[in-house]
């Protein structure tokens, strides 16, 4: 339904409401998510205030162009912001972003990071598709370096395989192959990949090696005694 408004001393006044056939109000909700009032809504206003203005007081024909060139002055930034929001969000595509997501359900803060596989726009907004998964544009926190997103990746998956290995005490020959796995993961990162490796998770690795190479050469004994 369009804005609703009413006359005051030959002056529109506009509401936010809209009434309903049993002439209950209810607070107008926008579906596209704007607030201001399109040109069609503004025109019907605008003859709504010539009709019903104070006969005795009538409004000035150029108190009437100035409204509208002020309205016209608004729709056109409006248009302008919309559509650099649409280039910048073009211009994401391929680069990788950091998305800060609040969750509807809960309002929990979840970052995401990708790479935006493309963009689209949608009720006046646009928005970006990462990880099979659509973010808007007000959700974009930074745009990341394509070598810090592989560099911290890898740091990431490094430290999750390395966690599930257990306790040095309780390590068997059966992880060799594991901590092998680990030691050529990180032999074949540069440096600058190395660096968000934390140096615990380094010095942790070369003693799980040295305790594999005491196993290895206590099951040598066993072997050459039998």
């Amino acid at each position: 339904m369009p804005l609703s408004a009413h006359v005051v001393n030959g002056e529109l006044v506009y509401n936010t409401t809209e009434t309903t056939s049993t002439g209950n109000t209810n607070t107008k909700a926008v579906a596209d998510g704007k607030s201001s009032m399109d040109k069609d809504a503004f025109l019907q206003l605008l003859v709504a205030q010539m009709k019903y203005q104070d006969p005795l007081e009538p409004t000035s024909n150029t108190e009437y162009i100035s409204q509208f060139t002020t309205f016209s002055e608004l729709e056109q930034m409006q248009n302008m912001s919309s559509s650099m929001d649409l280039q910048r969000a073009s211009n994401l595509v391929g680069q990788y972003v950091l998305i800060n997501h609040t969750s509807e359900t809960t309002g929990e803060i979840t970052q995401i990071m990708g790479k935006v596989d493309y963009v689209f726009y949608e009720g006046g907004k646009p928005y970006l598709h990462v990880k099979d998964n659509d973010y808007s544009l007000d959700e974009l926190d930074s745009i990341i370096d394509a070598s810090y997103y592989n560099a911290t990746g890898l740091s990431a998956d490094f430290i999750a395989s390395f966690s599930k290995l257990p306790m040095l005490g309780d390590l068997t020959l059966g992880y060799a192959d594991v901590i092998g796995n680990l030691r050529a993961v990180y032999n074949d990162m540069d440096a600058y990949q190395r660096s968000f490796v934390p140096a615990d998770y380094v010095n942790r690795l070369g003693e799980y090696e040295a305790r594999i190479s005491q196993l290895q050469a206590e099951a040598s004994v066993e072997n050459e005694e039998e």
